[in-house]
């Protein structure tokens, strides 16, 4: 694990590296994977932090599982690749809280830790960036269309059965490098990830998610620590609206006990103040077949609305799918 001041490099504003001659509260330490998106991440959350409290924060650059191995999230996985190391880091007091892009975090909760914030969702949709500036819709048949995600790999393979989909792995550049070089014709990606890093500009069309259903927590952070004393600080992150969505969309993943590397999508938004709607959708990887349902609940019951629609899912077939998928 190594150190920076909170933006990789510059501290978040009213921000130090430790504490002060004057007697200032030392920094707290923010858990980061190193890639260039998670800290992107990690400096908007600190950046935040500091401006609503102005409190301190260095960041910790933490390696995971998921960032040194090649294979697929399939083969590895999937659910906690990179967040276990995180965890264990919270836990043994290395750092003071961490943030993950939540459709990486495994539904369970781990004991001893607190899920303090959720922070405003960015974009939930996903992204293309093709040769040529190509729309989905054109590109020729056979072309290969790179993607990490179980779930994306079932969506492109359900709207174009005549394309190419090659497993990738590596981050935003690494992906679409891959376009740039001619090793693939397009790949998919999501638009957050793109708009945190700058990039938004690259993506040559923009799926919207009645057409390609987003992963369950897609766009939003999750701020977790494991001192309960820190919960209320970090709170000031939290943004209720994305809270519930999420909750919602979670609350299916759990019933449905698929991890991030199975081909489920689920999307929440709020029809008014007090009523959330609820897509998901459950698919096999060759994009055969798929099963799509949607409902209504109160936003105050939004984990009950999940559970219900995810056991709808299931009693119309949902594990099948899944076990078709494996």
């Amino acid at each position: 694990m190594t150190g920076s001041p909170a933006q990789g490099g510059s501290p978040a504003p009213g921000a130090s590296a430790s504490a002060g001659a004057d007697g200032a509260e030392p920094a707290l330490r923010l858990g980061t994977r190193a890639s260039a998106l998670a800290l992107a991440q990690s400096g908007m959350a600190a950046a935040a932090l500091t401006a609503a409290t102005g409190q301190a924060v260095e960041l910790v650059h933490i390696t995971t599982y998921g960032d040194t191995s090649r294979e697929s999230l399939s083969k590895i996985g999937g659910t906690g690749v990179f967040v276990n190391a995180l965890r264990d880091a919270l836990l043994a007091g290395e750092i003071d809280f961490a943030v993950h892009s939540l459709k990486d975090l495994p539904t369970a909760e781990p004991e001893g830790l607190h899920l303090a914030a959720v922070t405003e969702r960015a974009a939930v949709n996903d992204a293309l960036v093709a040769r040529d500036g190509l729309k989905f819709a054109d590109l020729p048949p056979g072309a290969r269309v790179g993607t990490g995600a179980a779930r994306r790999m079932a969506l492109v393979r359900m709207l174009r059965p005549d394309l190419e989909v090659v497993p990738i792995r590596g981050n935003v550049d690494t992906r679409v490098n891959l376009v740039r070089t001619g090793r693939l014709d397009a790949v998919v990606v999501a638009l957050a990830g793109l708009q945190r890093l700058g990039r938004q500009d690259e993506a040559t069309e923009v799926f919207g998610p009645e057409v390609m259903l987003p992963s369950p927590g897609q766009g939003a952070l999750a701020i977790e620590c494991r001192d309960p004393a820190l919960v209320p600080v970090l709170a000031v992150l939290d943004d209720p609206a994305t809270r519930a969505a999420v909750t919602a969309e979670r609350s299916l993943l759990a019933v449905l006990e698929a991890g991030c590397s199975a081909p489920v999508g689920a999307h929440a938004v709020a029809v008014d103040d007090n009523v959330l709607a609820l897509t998901g959708v459950v698919a096999t990887v060759s994009g055969s077949r798929s099963l799509r349902l949607s409902a209504t609940g109160p936003v105050a019951d939004a984990a009950g609305l999940g559970r219900r629609l995810a056991q709808r899912l299931l009693a119309e077939g949902a594990a099948e799918l899944m076990e078709s998928a494996a």
